[in-house]
């Protein structure tokens, strides 16, 4: 049976992937952002955009990841959630990150742990897809501890998933009945961050050095296994060094 389903955040990196698995699937998708005139922080556009709307999927994020994030989500799940009650929306589904509510020292998964929060405490019924880190984000973190010779890492352990895998993942729950819970999804392959590091680098080319740094970087504020997937996760089947090879 075909859904109208609203992706809030659906021109991004995972939603305009999301919009397409679920208009392939037959379903009425329809992307919704700044650009298209809905602001989730004032509500603007929110009304609109839920009329009619089986399911939402809130794919938004903090423009900051400071003690500035919390509030955004306070105000962003605040409006959400009393215009899909209003407009009868029946599922709403969230993007969330492994582990989040195990590192309350990094203000940023404080912030998403609130997102989860409010939205277990709503009136509308709910799904949590939490995914493991983005291979997409790894140049990212290589670049917060780099120079032009070194890159220091943690050795935490960290099992990256592609961002179409968790795309593929946010559609099949958005597609399904509310979890009233989390699914928990990660990629097929746990590294060392700084192993990581040393594949990633010498994919490409690059000549730097990666020095194992245990205090480096926003990981290294997390908890041992934290960033892997818990028993009983989604396994993807995309692995990194296929991917890499496919971004050559």
């Amino acid at each position: 049976m075909s859904m109208k389903i609203a992706v809030l955040g659906g021109t991004g990196l995972i939603g305009s992937q999301v919009v397409k698995i679920l208009q392939t699937a037959g379903h009425e998708a329809v992307p919704h952002s700044l650009s298209t005139g809905v602001d989730l922080l004032s509500g603007q556009g929110l009304s609109e955009a839920l009329t009619g709307a089986e399911v939402v999927v809130n794919l938004t994020n903090s423009p900051t990841f400071d003690d500035a994030s919390p509030a955004f989500f306070q105000t962003t799940m605040d409006n959400l959630l009393a215009a899909a009650e209003r407009a009868g929306v029946g599922h709403a589904v969230v993007l969330s990150i492994v582990g989040v509510d195990q590192v309350p020292d990094l203000a940023y998964y404080r912030a998403k742990t609130l997102q989860e929060d409010i939205l277990k405490a709503g009136p509308v019924p709910y799904s949590i897809v939490r995914a493991t880190q983005f291979f997409e984000f790894v140049d990212s973190i290589l670049s917060w501890t780099a120079d032009e010779n070194t890159v220091r890492l943690p050795s935490a352990p960290l099992q990256p998933i592609a961002a179409a895998d968790v795309a593929q993942a946010v559609a099949d729950v958005s597609m399904g009945a509310p979890l009233k819970g989390i699914r928990n999804v990660a990629g097929p392959e746990v590294f060392a961050l700084d192993e990581l590091g040393r594949i990633t680098l010498a994919a490409r080319g690059d000549q730097r050095t990666v020095t194992t740094d245990d205090t480096a970087g926003m990981f290294a504020a997390a908890p041992n296994d934290v960033l892997v997937a818990p028993d009983g996760a989604v396994i993807a089947p995309t692995a990194y060094r296929e991917w890499l090879g496919r971004q050559a």
